[in-house]
């Protein structure tokens, strides 16, 4: 026999167990440090990774269930667009259109002492086209203005209004009266001319 082993089993039994002990401890953290650790680690990765997966699943699975509404909203939204592009006067018919402001005045008692177009305040799909207006009469003619022009087929909003200087007049309380008188007009995207692509690739 192997003189280290007599020698091991000539040990007392308690340190002959102890020893026993030792080794087996050894053998268990050699076990938990290279073995259980990383595969734990590695199990709580795809855990992880699993219920990523699962809550894009459950997100596609959540739109894919409402794609019809979305559709179904998307088009009403649509159709929403082009009724209020349909209220929008084009280039064409901006001048008849502001001219028919100041006959709505006029046909209700207004005098019209300022009737000036000003400049067009354009924004991301549609540009502003404003004119100002100083007129004369009484509250309800001023009124009855207003209501007016909120009948009209295209959009045309009155705003800044001020009624200054009251003066009676054959019983009657005319105020001087300073506005504006908007309307809106659809901007189309401007396409690129063949010269400026030109000038842009050359740059």
């Amino acid at each position: 026999m192997n003189p280290k082993m007599e020698k091991l089993f000539k040990l007392p039994l308690y340190q002959r167990f102890l020893l026993l002990f030792v080794v087996l401890g050894l053998l268990v953290a050699a076990f938990v440090y290279f073995l259980y650790n990383p595969a734990r680690e590695e199990l709580v990765k795809r855990q992880a990774e699993l219920d990523r997966l699962q809550v894009q699943l459950q997100e596609k699975q959540r739109i894919a269930n409402n794609l019809p509404r979305f559709k179904a909203e998307y088009e009403q939204m649509q159709k929403q667009l082009e009724l209020a592009l349909n209220e929008l006067p084009n280039q064409k018919e901006i001048p008849s259109l502001l001219k028919s402001i100041a006959g709505l005045a006029r046909d209700n008692g207004l005098e019209v002492l300022l009737f000036k177009p000003e400049k067009e305040a354009v924004k991301q799909f549609y540009a502003e086209v404003p004119v100002s207006l100083a007129l004369r009469g009484t509250y309800h003619q001023m009124a009855f203005f207003c209501q007016a022009v909120s009948r009209l087929a295209r959009i045309v909003n009155v705003v800044d209004i001020k009624l200054t200087k009251p003066q009676m007049v054959d019983g009657e309380t005319l105020l001087s009266i300073n506005c504006r008188a908007v309307t809106y007009r659809f901007v189309e995207a401007a396409t690129p001319s063949p010269g400026d692509k030109k000038k842009g690739k050359k740059k």
